[in-house]
């Protein structure tokens, strides 16, 4: 591999020194002194050195030092020159700002150019990596500040001094990515050519061009733990998975008492029409923890099997209950706030599942969060939003007995929703019922109603049929509480658009549905397939209406059964391509099992890997949420509209990791933060607002699915 070395400048105090020096062959010999941190937090005892040369290590006879405490090093030598640290298990790292020391547990390797060496960090080994390809590095360091939206100088400034909190929290975002990255880099590297390996996986930059096609499938209503929990060197069911980081969370009642038991599954565990039947009274009294819903002896007491090719009961899964279930963290009202009791604590073995299989070959992401609190309307629109609908002047609006009514704090801020008064005293008695649990939030202090819980699209195909006035057929009638207004807001379709990118959301059952629902003799829709039409987030929008807008409809509104497969044999998805399964095939308790989702998501992955597309593919397989289903990750905190509960995330790619489990902090917006990076977007307002939340309250801004990427494979 050929490698352009950058140029090195020396710094002013040694030319400085050097030319007062000069004066032929008796000059003395001038020395230098180079000092600065290593940091992501601070690593103590990293070895430092100058890398004459330039093999990223510290070799015999280079000039090097151990870091102190505070991270600092000060070398002295001839020249000056590029930097590298390198940070054993010998090493701790100290971050300031918890004031905390922990041991470093895989070996990394940071480089700094001879440009900017005084702070050594991951996001200085990403900016000599750039510069290892042929940028400069006023242009390597202008791609990064470009992408992370910060000045140029921040980019190699110490981030642990830094006033300004996003600024900060950028940065420390970027690093702790990079940081995963580096660790496998420089294990696989080993002994061998350590330069070579770090230019190939650490210019994401340069290698994203790579990826030609995305494609999001997006299953419905299912937990990490409820699916994934005994997946091996995964965080998943605590006591169960030797692997999980997390803890057994006893589930407490309304008053905040431990629960003795759990409540009991209201109405029965397994849906209507399913065998087996599994009733309410036979789910009395089971022990406060996480069982499985599979199991071979039958599920809990019950000597009954209950295969994954049984629909179970659905669960409450709505904007505020899920907030309420999360309980700031402490997941421990999963069972108090559901309508479901029991099942919520609820899991599967799914080791037999194709999607298992698959995840074992690829990449599963472990700290992958729901976008938004709730259920599948909301987190639909924050997939291709990463906002919340507004409903302008609900007060006043048909829709207006459909705000719900909350408790706020002091502070105005949530706490609950109003209890009725019919409200059991405690949930062994009864599931929750509350004043008015609605679609629309109460209006906010700038005067606005968001729609958080399912509304109908005003263009067909809508629950909601058309007006008899309307003779084109193709709106939902406005006289419905339940349709809402079309939206406005800028999408992920809008901006790639804009920038000449081709996408398509591709819809399960789309053209027969649409037929039916704009048909002078509107029947019934049948299940199968069952098609959800709340789940096709870009049928809300105005730059989509069908008469306005009905060419860039056609192009970007397609269906799955007579388009896509077709698409993916001819080579000719678009960049971005969202599939979205029908009812019966997405895996949404209630109405839908596990097993034949599993089974119709894996069988359309393997058709993607015949398509000529496939060898520049990213497929990410994800779910819309929790479908109330109980979660033991501690939910990052950060906005008002979210993140919520922990979900799934495959990514399956000839680029992805192979048998790898991401532990990134990732949501359904780290889907746009990879489309946006790859396709060089503006960001959408809602990524910087979940980013702005997430630094505010101690976190890092969520990943963009890079770090389930190797390039250099």
């Amino acid at each position: 591999m050929s490698l352009n070395v950058p140029s090195r400048l020396l710094p002013i105090a040694a030319l400085v020194a050097g030319l007062s020096a000069c004066g032929g062959s008796n000059s003395p010999v001038v020395t230098t002194t180079t000092s600065g941190v290593v940091t992501g937090s601070y690593y103590q005892s990293a070895l430092v050195c100058i890398d004459t040369n330039l093999n990223a290590r510290c070799d015999t006879g280079e000039t090097s030092t151990r870091t102190d405490a505070a991270g600092a090093y000060s070398l002295s030598q001839v020249g000056s020159g590029a930097v590298v640290a390198e940070i054993g298990t010998d090493a701790k790292r100290y971050d300031p700002d918890t004031k905390t020391t922990t041991a470093v547990t895989q070996a990394l390797v940071f480089r700094a150019p001879a440009q900017a060496n005084g702070v050594v960090s991951a996001l200085s080994t990403e900016l000599v990596a750039l510069m290892d390809r042929g940028q400069s590095f006023e242009a390597a360091r202008a791609t990064l500040a470009t992408r992370l939206g910060v000045s140029a100088d921040t980019v190699l400034a110490n981030h642990n001094t830094m006033t300004d909190a996003v600024a900060k929290g950028t940065i420390k975002g970027e690093i702790a990515q990079m940081t995963s990255r580096i660790a496998s880099t420089v294990a696989a590297a080993g002994t061998g050519d350590r330069v070579a390996a770090m230019s190939k996986s650490l210019a994401l930059d340069d290698d994203l061009a790579n990826v030609q096609t995305v494609v999001v499938i997006y299953a419905e209503n299912r937990g990490f733990d409820n699916l994934y929990g005994l997946f091996p060197g995964a965080n998943g069911v605590p006591g169960v998975n030797p692997s999980s980081d997390g803890v057994i969370t006893a589930q407490k009642d309304f008053d905040g008492s431990t629960l003795a038991t759990l409540p009991p599954t209201w109405g029965g565990l397994t849906a209507a029409g399913q065998t087996p039947v599994i009733t309410q009274a036979e789910t009395v009294g089971w022990a406060n923890k996480p069982f499985q819903i599979d199991a071979a002896a039958g599920v809990q007491n019950t000597g009954k099997v209950v295969p994954q090719s049984v629909i179970t009961r659905d669960l409450v899964h709505r904007f505020y209950n899920n907030q309420m279930q999360i309980n700031g963290g402490a997941n421990d009202r999963f069972t108090a706030y559901s309508d479901a009791g029991s099942l919520s604590m609820g899991y599967y073995d799914g080791s037999s599942m194709a999607l298992w299989k698959i995840a074992q070959q690829y990449t599963l992401a472990d700290n992958f969060f729901m976008g938004a609190f709730g259920g599948s309307f909301l987190n639909h629109q924050y997939l291709i939003c990463a906002c919340a609908p507004e409903y302008p002047n609900a007060d006043t609006a048909t829709a207006h007995p459909s705000i719900s009514a909350v408790d706020p704090d002091s502070a105005g801020q949530f706490v609950r929703l109003t209890p009725s008064s019919s409200n059991p005293s405690s949930v062994l008695n009864g599931a929750p019922v509350y004043q008015a649990d609605g679609t629309i939030t109460p209006k906010d202090a700038a005067g606005k109603f968001y729609a958080v819980n399912t509304m109908q699209p005003p263009y067909q195909p809508s629950s909601n049929a058309p007006a008899s006035s309307d003779s084109t057929r193709l709106f939902a009638t406005t006289t419905s509480a339940t349709t809402l207004p079309p939206q406005t807001a800028t999408n992920i379709g809008d901006l790639l658009s804009a920038k000449g990118v081709n996408w398509a959301w591709y819809a399960g059952a789309w053209n027969s549905t649409l037929a039916n629902a704009t048909s002078a003799t509107r029947t019934t829709f049948a299940s199968p397939p069952n098609f959800q039409f709340h789940h096709q987030p870009f049928n809300y929008f105005a730059d989509l209406d069908p008469t306005t807008h009905a060419a860039d409809r056609s192009a970007h509104l397609r269906d799955f059964d007579t388009q896509f497969l077709a698409d993916a044999a001819a080579g000719t998805l678009p960049a971005v391509t969202f599939y979205k399964p029908q009812g019966n095939l997405n895996q949404h308790a209630g109405y839908a099992d596990v097993a034949s989702g599993d089974a119709h998501i894996a069988s359309v992955i393997e058709k993607l890997k015949q398509s000529p597309q496939w060898k520049n593919m990213v497929v990410v397989v994800t779910y819309d949420e929790n479908g109330g289903f109980y979660d033991h990750a501690k939910v990052p905190k950060a906005d008002r509209w979210g993140p919520g509960t922990r979900i799934p995330a495959i990514i399956v790619s000839p680029y992805a990791r192979k048998g790898y489990v991401d532990k990134t902090q990732y949501d359904t917006a780290s889907i746009l933060r990879l489309i946006t990076r790859r396709f060089g977007l503006p960001k959408l307002a809602g990524i910087t607002q979940r980013d702005q939340g997430l630094i505010a309250n101690g976190y890092v801004p969520m990943g963009d699915l890079t770090g389930a990427l190797d390039f250099a494979q």
